[in-house]
């Protein structure tokens, strides 16, 4: 099990094509354009299920909140249940399921639960730090650098993956596939190596767009376990099963 992507995509993989101005395109033109550009160009491998479509559809929600309304204001801001019920109206290979839009995106969200995430808790070399990420929204707490892994990706290249678009550090020279810590959470397993030796003065930097908004060391003694009370509650996320 696993999704096409894990998080927001970043602007080499996704640029918007020079020939197509979203400025002043319409709803439809819009809806057309992310139809052929996430779903009707893919290979035929992906396009064995609909949690694979759904995946590319997520993709697309992304693309245009991140990229389509910051050139075109006039277009609103839309939750994903309500993207993913217009894109399938309008997307030719998914207008079949639009009838059961709504049982569609509910077992897609169940099923995004179980995917396998991989990132990493990487150490400063006295072992006695740790880099942390915090989401974009304001309500975001901070966790290990880590996403969902990708179709038929190894668990250790997930988490280089994750880490080198989350922060810049290129873990590759670093992991060791046998230190990792793996734990499972409602039916979804989270593997995070143990990398120590990250340089403190490394100038991390997200490649992430509107994923991470800052990146930062913490000392381990500061952060929350099961064995002790939280000061912030909510600032933490996924922290206490990998420390305590």
């Amino acid at each position: 099990m696993a999704s096409s992507s894990s998080s927001s995509p970043e602007i080499s993989s996704a640029d918007p094509v020079q020939s197509f101005s979203y400025k002043d395109a319409t709803k439809d033109e819009v809806l057309e354009d992310l139809s052929t550009r996430f779903i009707l160009n893919l290979p035929d491998e992906e396009l064995t299920s609909l949690e694979r479509l759904c995946f590319q559809v997520e993709q697309a929600h992304w693309f245009y909140e991140d990229f389509i309304r910051e050139q075109n204001t006039k277009l609103p801001s839309l939750p994903l249940k309500k993207f993913s019920e217009m894109l399938f109206r309008a997307c030719p290979l998914l207008n079949k399921w639009s009838d059961s839009h709504e049982q569609a995106f509910n077992n897609f969200m169940q099923y995004k639960t179980r995917v396998p995430v991989c990132g990493a808790i990487m150490l400063n070399a006295a072992m006695d730090k740790c880099v942390l990420v915090k989401g974009w929204k304001a309500s975001s707490g901070w966790g290990f650098p880590k996403g969902k892994i990708n179709q038929t990706e190894p668990e250790v290249n997930c988490a280089i993956r994750e880490v080198l678009e989350e922060t810049g550090y290129n873990l590759a020279d670093q992991v060791d596939p046998e230190n990792v810590l793996s734990i499972a959470i409602k039916e979804q397993k989270i593997s995070l190596y143990i990398v120590p030796g990250v340089p403190e003065d490394f100038p991390f930097e997200t490649k992430t767009r509107k994923e991470i908004s800052k990146i930062q060391w913490f000392h381990l003694a500061d952060l929350p376990t099961w064995k002790k009370n939280k000061s912030t509650p909510g600032r933490f996320y996924l922290i206490s099963p990998f420390i305590s």
